[in-house]
């Protein structure tokens, strides 16, 4: 016969699947409704403003910037309507502006630092020459919104799904794990994409969401972000993920070769000192936030 600690025992295990369940089940329906809005909101949007086409047939910056208030306005009625329905306070998400000012500054630093070591080492190895330097600060200040919209957009999203895994009880090693895979999916179709690019951006994943599983703030994780994509192909000139954002960067880069150092047509993000760069970053991070829970505790 069962005793009555084996039945709590399994009454709570029933209970901690059905909470990873309903997460995952609010994170498709998440991703559903934000496909839903994006398309309603893009159609009239396009129709009323069709002059944002470059004559070249792509994208200027301002549509690029368009197309992420949209994108994000669309995730957070999404999200919004997901955790109403389930009755969970919006602030879960981590869009919270306490201690901004500290975690901007902090990962702006953290950045540079990464790509001191990346682009040095590159210049170093040869892989990379600087071939020229363009000077716009129009180009430089309205690619940094740009970039910042990028950063809240996919940060909101990280938030939202990582978010929903941990209150499910999902381990939060676990939940990182798999929502670096999903952000990494999400570039499938980005240019010259292939298995080191998707190690990285996975690898990247990881890297901006190491805070959160700590601190369920992201304040800090959109600044590493915003700066990330900024400093990678504004100021020094690379592809962000296999695009090309803009042809009036800072720096002006020749490739003798395309190779696993330089990353090639998909930019740093490419390349094998991206990779240790990251998971070095990654380290670092959750030492910080896991030596500042022991203090705590």
């Amino acid at each position: 016969m069962e005793t009555e600690e084996t039945v709590k025992e399994e009454c709570v295990a029933m209970s901690k699947t059905k909470r990873i369940w309903l997460a995952f089940v609010d994170i498709v329906l998440f991703t559903v409704l934000f496909m839903i809005f994006l398309f309603l909101f893009a159609i009239p949007f396009a129709i009323a403003f069709p002059e944002l086409k470059t004559q070249a047939g792509g994208m200027s910056v301002y549509l690029m910037m368009l197309n992420e208030v949209l994108m994000l306005a669309s995730g957070l009625i999404a999200a919004c309507m997901v955790l109403g329905f389930r009755k969970l306070p919006f602030s879960g998400l981590g869009l919270s502006l306490k201690g901004w000012g500290r975690s901007l500054l902090n990962g702006a630093l953290f950045v540079v630092f990464l790509y001191a070591v990346g682009f040095g080492l590159s210049l170093l190895l040869g892989a990379v020459e600087v071939a020229g330097v363009l000077f716009s600060p129009i180009s430089l200040l309205s690619s940094l919104l740009l970039y910042f919209l990028v950063a809240v957009t996919g940060e909101g999203g990280r938030g939202f799904i990582l978010g929903r895994m941990l209150d499910g009880g999902v381990n939060k090693f676990v939940a990182l794990l798999i929502s670096a895979v999903l952000f990494s999916l999400m570039h499938l179709f980005n240019p010259s994409f292939a298995f080191v690019p998707f190690l990285n951006i996975m690898l990247a994943g990881c890297f901006l969401g190491a805070s959160y599983i700590y601190t369920r703030n992201l304040c800090f994780p959109i600044a590493l972000h915003w700066f990330w994509n900024w400093i990678q192909g504004s100021v020094l000139g690379y592809k962000v993920s296999g695009n090309e954002f803009s042809n009036e960067n800072l720096l002006i880069l020749h490739f003798p070769e395309e190779n696993l150092i330089n990353g090639g047509t998909f930019g740093f993000e490419g390349s094998i000192l991206c990779s240790l760069l990251l998971v070095l970053g990654t380290v670092i991070i959750l030492r910080h936030y896991y030596k500042g829970l022991v203090i705590r505790d």
